[in-house]
């Protein structure tokens, strides 16, 4: 029994010992990638480099225009062909003069869609997106005006539709955003004018939209990471992003029946007058840095999952969804 019992006390320090071998050799490695961490470039995984940080610093003036920028957005993908799959499609994008609304843009003309650009005022950045458009062989127009004015987004969506022939795609994007360090400082008029953009916004053009929308069209609408996460220092803006989630999954609920699906895209930090026209300085200059990939998105990175979400050739069983893309987890 005693030999018995020495066996196993032998073989239990053994195990112990393989233990600390597997623990030392996991504990070394970690050494070195905690060393080699600082040095890691962020990630490079498109089909041509993107910047990254620190980014330029310059602090824009709202609404933002995207011709002020230092470091210009990338929206045109020149890798991205297109196959038809939005052909004789009209779409209505909010906030498409820059950013990722411009992107959206691009690439749904490139699909073959007909697309009406919804804007606040700046004028320059719209010009740009309308030249985009017709480059690709499309028609465009213009639509200055603010989304939580009902009456816009009822004019809108009757001009798109006598002008461009009808409206098959609404794209929700126009946002207002401007972080504060606590509830404090959000005053009730920074407070109304976020809820009045991003979430009036949004309902109005949707209702506006609808009656006009066909078995086979889409909404989408666009949210954020910080709707899934939240932000302590963009309180209200998480707030209506994350209603805007809600409002996507309940709306596409509501209009099923006539066939029209309705999702949200949710991305990360993207480089576009947004977010430089709400930090400066060296916030500015660390934008995206946190993500896995440690940069900001591109519009471009962004624009081919609204191709996916507004073609029914891509999406017809898909909606009520929120697609995430923010870099990794």
């Amino acid at each position: 029994m005693a030999n018995t019992q020495q066996g196993f006390e032998t073989r239990a320090e053994r195990v112990a010992e393989d233990e600390r071998r597997i623990q030392d050799g996991i504990e070394a490695k970690e050494a070195r990638s905690f060393q080699s961490d600082g040095d890691q470039p962020p990630a490079q995984t498109g089909a041509r480099e993107y910047p990254v940080p620190p980014m330029p610093g310059k602090h824009l003036e709202k609404p933002g225009r995207e011709a002020d920028l230092t470091l210009q957005p990338m929206w045109d993908a020149p890798f991205y062909k297109g196959s038809g799959k939005l052909e004789g499609k009209v779409a209505l994008i909010t906030g498409a003069d820059s950013g990722i609304g411009r992107a959206v843009a691009v690439l749904f003309a490139r699909e073959g869609c007909d697309v009406a650009i919804g804007y606040l005022e700046e004028s320059d950045d719209a010009l740009t997106t309308k030249a985009a458009i017709e480059k690709e062989g499309r028609r465009a127009i213009l639509l200055p005006g603010d989304v939580s004015e009902a009456s816009y987004a009822e004019a809108a969506v009757k001009r798109t539709v006598d002008e461009l022939g009808g409206l098959d795609i609404l794209v929700n994007n126009a946002a207002f955003q401007e972080h504060a360090a606590s509830i404090e400082d959000i005053t009730y008029e920074h407070f109304d004018r976020t809820l009045k953009t991003n979430l009036y916004g949004y309902f109005n053009m949707a209702k506006a939209a609808a009656p006009h929308l066909k078995p086979g069209s889409a909404i989408i609408n666009t949210g954020s990471v910080t709707g899934l996460e939240g932000s302590k220092e963009l309180l209200d803006y998480s707030m209506t992003k994350g209603g805007i989630h809600a409002f996507t999954r309940s709306l596409a609920g509501s209009l099923i029946k006539k066939g029209v699906r309705v999702n949200a895209v949710a991305p990360g930090p993207v480089w576009t007058p947004l977010n430089p026209a709400d930090r400066q300085g060296k916030d500015l200059e660390q934008f995206g840095k946190q993500t896995p990939m440690g940069r900001p998105a591109q519009p471009e990175e962004i624009a081919p999952a609204f191709v996916f979400l507004a073609s029914p050739q891509t999406s017809s069983y898909i909606t009520g969804e929120i697609l995430p893309i923010i870099g990794g987890y």
